[in-house]
């Protein structure tokens, strides 16, 4: 989900709640704050030699002891519209940041809002190779011809071996 349909999506359900559904199938705490909007970018070469360019927005989850607090869609619409000069475009994704137990950045994979609540259903972030044409031996999984079972059993041979004593 980008920016753009994250802040829209928050805007269109003001008085709903925000529950953060994580990838290990538990919720992050309803009590969580979103302590940072970041304008994240990762410039990088791949192991073919190619360079790339990435942006995110990256909202940090904090779990404090302050249980009566829940963030509602409108207050992180306020400061997603605060935020907006931090992006160059309102296309870059949107993941969020969060212990699990480690510190990890979690993509939304799917949302669901019901009448109260609205859900983010995050993901892992799955490392894959770039270049797979240029450092991955080229493979043929095409299966063998396989003889037919009639074949294979006319040249079996059966034989007994006796135990000498």
């Amino acid at each position: 989900m980008n920016f753009a349909e994250f802040h829209q999506l928050l805007e269109s359900h003001p008085g709903h709640g925000i529950t953060l559904a994580l990838p290990d199938g538990t919720e992050a705490p309803s009590h969580f704050h979103i302590t940072e909007v970041g304008a994240v970018s990762k410039v990088f070469l791949d192991c073919g030699g190619k360079h790339h360019a990435e942006n995110f927005c990256v909202l940090q989850v904090w779990v404090a002891d302050d249980y009566d607090h829940r963030i509602k869609a409108e207050k992180l619409a306020v400061i997603l519209t605060k935020a907006l000069e931090l992006f160059d475009s309102m296309d870059v994704p949107v993941e969020f940041e969060h212990e699990t137990p480690i510190l990890s950045r979690l993509p939304i994979r799917t949302y669901r809002v019901d009448e109260e609540m609205i859900t983010f259903n995050l993901a892992f972030k799955k490392a894959d190779c770039l270049a797979k044409d240029l450092c991955l031996p080229k493979r043929d999984f095409s299966l063998p011809g396989i003889p037919s079972l009639i074949a294979k059993t006319r040249s079996i041979k059966t034989f007994s071996l006796e135990m000498k004593k």
